[in-house]
């Protein structure tokens, strides 16, 4: 007598699903908000210049080591948006020098950017995007718009600082993008800022010998702030194209 072979058992999907889903992106708010309120003071330029001793001594005794932690406690203020990035992108400058620091320094935000991103699509992204396409209207036209010139918007995203880097990472999340495209994006979006400051950074020997505090505002100079301006100008340049062939079709 052949016997009966069990039906699958399909995966159960419910409150318990949904949850788990969501904790990665609840825990970085959370981690977030705590950060702020107390860290705010912790990670700042008088604790770099406090520390800037000890930290020499160990990134010459380990380099590696020195690196790889680093880029880890980088990706991590980037990752659960803690107060600091800018201090950490000095540091970067400070310890490893424009070269290779401007490379540690992208590749720490970035891969904290991926995490956001990663756990914003995991919990709340996919969902919010088939709503959007499946309720149609205003919305759903701005998000066609946006994959249209997605490359365009993305690195616009990055090179002028309009929209604040902690939802630089979760609107393409909402609206559908790839994880190669919002990677690679990031990496070199960010760059051109990053190379300012960790210039910056890589200076910082002589500011603290004269008891300064270093000048920040030197991304607004005109020789920086220009070809920045220009590489954003470059990424819209396809955006408005397409918007002359709509006209003249």
């Amino acid at each position: 007598m052949p016997m009966e072979t069990p039906e699958t058992e399909q995966p159960k999907s419910g409150p318990k699903t949904g949850l788990a889903q969501k904790l990665p992106i609840l825990v970085i708010l959370a981690v977030a908000a705590t950060g702020a309120f107390f860290l705010r003071d912790q990670i700042s330029f008088a604790a770099l210049a406090e520390n800037r001793e000890a930290l020499i001594a160990f990134r010459d005794a380990n380099y590696l080591v020195a690196m790889l932690a680093f880029i880890a406690a980088y990706a991590a203020i980037v990752g659960f948006s803690l107060p600091g990035a800018t201090i950490a992108t000095l540091t970067g400058g400070f310890l490893f020098g424009t070269f290779p620091g401007v490379f540690f320094n992208v590749t720490a935000a970035t891969l904290g950017a991926i995490a956001i991103f990663l756990a914003a699509r995991s919990g709340f992204g996919a969902k919010f995007s088939e709503k959007i396409e499946g309720k149609g209207g205003a919305v759903a036209k701005l998000q066609a718009g946006l994959r249209e010139n997605e490359w365009s918007v993305l690195f616009l995203m990055r090179l002028v600082p309009a929209v604040p880097f902690f939802l630089a990472n979760l609107i393409p999340a909402f609206v559908g993008t790839k994880l190669s495209r919002f990677a690679i994006s990031t990496f070199l979006g960010i760059m051109p800022g990053a190379l300012v400051y960790t210039s910056v950074g890589s200076g910082l020997g002589e500011v603290f010998a004269r008891g300064e505090t270093p000048d920040l505002s030197i991304i607004f100079a005109p020789h920086v702030l220009g070809p920045i301006l220009g590489l954003a100008a470059l990424s819209a340049l396809p955006i408005l194209l397409k918007l002359l062939r709509k006209k003249d079709a």
